[in-house]
């Protein structure tokens, strides 16, 4: 089963995010800010990552750089946020995003680009 780390601050973006890849089959975790969630992707690597842009401590553009800069398997992540600017997108990009989605998220929407990234058909 593939697993997905959600990292956002506000606890109801989590459980919207974690409900729907719940539904879909996948293993959900979260992290509250970006230290976290590196802390998470360094013990045990994810399939997958959800990465808020703006996280305390750490965030997601910092976790994204931490995260590539490490010596493990590198697997896609999708950078998630309210910003929509072009500039957000290729500094994601730049970070190690594999991709971009403007929030609020549809769940049809985020299982769209979630599937391709795990090598699977969407249905």
């Amino acid at each position: 089963m593939k697993r997905i780390l959600i990292i956002d601050d506000a606890a109801t973006v989590r459980l919207y995010h974690r409900q729907i890849l719940e539904k879909a089959g996948y293993l959900v975790e979260e992290a509250f800010n970006g230290l976290e969630a590196l802390e998470k992707a360094l013990q045990a690597p994810f399939d997958l990552y959800l990465v808020d842009i703006n996280t305390p401590k750490l965030d997601g553009f910092g976790f994204l750089r931490e995260l590539r800069s490490q010596p493990i398997t590198q697997t896609p992540a999708i950078m998630i946020s309210t910003m929509a600017e072009e500039r957000d997108r290729q500094q994601a990009a730049a970070a190690g995003a594999n991709d971009y989605l403007v929030k609020p998220v549809r769940p049809e929407q985020l299982l769209a680009h979630v599937r391709p990234l795990l090598g699977e058909v969407s249905t």
